[in-house]
């Protein structure tokens, strides 16, 4: 893929990303509609906003079962697949009538078709670009995973009024089958084998020496030369292949590899990317929550995911109640706010996350080190916590009319930006220093994310009534402002955890690599 034509690597990226803002759109589809599905369902706000927390852990549980698959036989089966769930879940919710039950399911279906999406769009990039390509499209894929999102409730809210709740989701599956044959025929595997020492986490800017063992698995300089190059294991299929064909390994590239047929790229497998087992694949992410970048990643990324989903059920609980009792319409645009943060997080990002690493690189003497992507964590934190604080201290003032209705909305939109900046600063952290393990440590950040989410929407509305608005957001505020400060020790030290952990291979110690 790094061979292909940058706007033919545009192009299969914006196919991906315009994929994955329809699947994480269901995400919050339900936002405006809070009090339209509470009266239809007979069922209080906390079982209202339940339905949101449902879609999330069906997509962190999706996650732990997709990715393995992902690892073994690539990415692009999976990005199909999930778009057939939702397409089918979708047409399922706009059908459940007055079946809560059924609605659950749906929901949770729904959140099972968005876990590749949520969970390996991001890897997609690590494949298709090089390091300093990264950085705009990973703010792009950011935006769509966790930004376009945000928009979803301003169209859903005139569509509820106008047309039914219903179609709300039937749109979603009219949209989905019209992508399905763009992401089919022009989106092929962006995963492929490569050798290990091309990846940016090689152990030369580690300092490090290699191991006997990494000496015995390192390739050696003859099997890099054309003339010596031992014969690939196995050639490509000459057609379309829809199912596996055989558990050989995908050949290494070199420059003497044919180009594939137009039938051979839409086919939905072209060999085995690793020999590893599934179920070892299966659980690899796990022992990543005992690896300091990766709670980092999970905290930077997945704690300010949730605040946004929690300050969501403040919004619904302020706008819909006393004293305003906004309708779907009004209730749709108080995501106005949020979503030009969203837009403005994704462009600051992208202007800062390569400018920032190139002025770093120069800084440095010409090296580059993953630990500059971590810099992008002081834009965030600044922003979101203007964000958090300011619509602490607003929002209750709001529900009294001491202050304008636009004012919290406006420390939302804040908000919403440094959860865009921060998930653009955790995953590139984690694609450059941590290549190897891309795809195992999206899945534990999308797991942590979800479930994090979903317990929050369990206790938002009790939490609320209990501590009230203001003290329950500056607490939480007070965690995020603690949760970027561990950016400092990490960005000091994030060389020395990258080479501590080489020595002492958590997988290894496990039993999974």
């Amino acid at each position: 893929p790094l061979n292909w034509s940058l706007l033919r690597r545009d192009l299969i990226t914006f196919l991906l990303c315009f994929a994955g803002i329809l699947a994480t759109a269901l995400g919050p589809i339900l936002a405006a509609n809070t009090i339209t599905i509470s009266l239809l369902f007979s069922k209080d706000f906390t079982k209202v906003a339940l339905l949101t927390g449902y879609f999330l852990l069906g997509c962190g549980a999706g996650a732990i079962f997709f990715v393995p698959s992902g690892r073994i036989w690539g990415k692009r089966h999976l990005f199909l697949i999930g778009i057939l769930i939702l397409i089918a879940s979708s047409a399922w919710a706009g059908s459940v009538g007055t079946n809560y039950g059924s609605f659950i399911g749906a929901r949770i279906v729904q959140g099972v078709g968005c876990a590749p999406y949520e969970s390996l769009l991001n890897a997609a990039v690590g494949d298709l670009y090089f390091v300093h390509q990264r950085g705009v499209r990973m703010a792009f894929t950011n935006l769509a995973v966790f930004g376009g999102a945000f928009f979803t409730p301003i169209l859903v809210g005139k569509i509820t009024d106008s047309m039914g709740w219903k179609w709300t989701f039937y749109f979603v599956a009219i949209f989905l089958a019209a992508t399905l044959p763009a992401i089919f025929f022009f989106c092929p595997e962006t995963a492929y084998r490569r050798e290990a020492s091309l990846n940016t986490d090689t152990t030369g800017e580690l300092g490090i020496e290699l191991t006997t063992k990494d000496k015995r698995q390192a390739p050696s300089p003859q099997t890099e030369s054309g003339s010596s190059r031992s014969p690939e294991p196995t050639q490509h299929s000459t057609g379309f292949t829809f199912l596996p064909k055989s558990n050989a390994l995908q050949p290494i590239g070199h420059s003497n590899t044919p180009k594939k047929t137009f039938l051979q790229s839409i086919s939905l497998f072209d060999g085995r990317k690793t020999d590893e087992r599934y179920w070892v694949l299966l659980l690899r992410p796990f022992p990543l929550l005992t690896h300091p970048a990766f709670i980092w990643g999970c905290l930077i990324q997945g704690a300010m995911i949730g605040w946004t989903v929690f300050i969501g059920v403040i919004v619904a609980a302020i706008f819909i109640g006393s004293p305003y009792y906004w309708d779907e319409v009004d209730a749709g645009y108080t995501y106005t706010g949020p979503f030009i943060g969203a837009v403005l997080g994704f462009v600051l990002a992208g202007l800062l996350a390569d400018t920032s690493v190139k002025y770093m690189t120069k800084l440095n003497k010409g090296i580059y080190e993953p630990e500059f992507r971590i810099l992008l964590v002081i834009p965030m934190m600044i922003i979101g916590g203007i964000g958090l604080y300011g619509f602490a201290l607003t929002a209750p003032g709001v529900v009294k009319k001491e202050y304008s209705y636009v004012v919290p909305l406006i420390f939302f939109g804040f908000e919403v930006a440094g959860m865009v900046i921060g998930a653009v600063a955790s995953s590139l952290y984690i694609v450059d220093a941590y290549r190897d393990l891309t795809i195992e440590g999206f899945t534990i950040m999308i797991i942590f994310k979800n479930f994090f989410s979903f317990i929050l929407t369990f206790f938002a509305y009790n939490w609320i009534n209990d501590g009230g608005i203001e003290r329950t957001m500056l607490a939480i505020a007070s965690i995020q402002v603690v949760v970027c400060l561990l950016s400092i020790p990490m960005y000091i030290y994030g060389k020395r955890v990258r080479a501590f952990y080489y020595r002492h291979d958590l997988l290894d110690m496990t039993g999974l690599r």
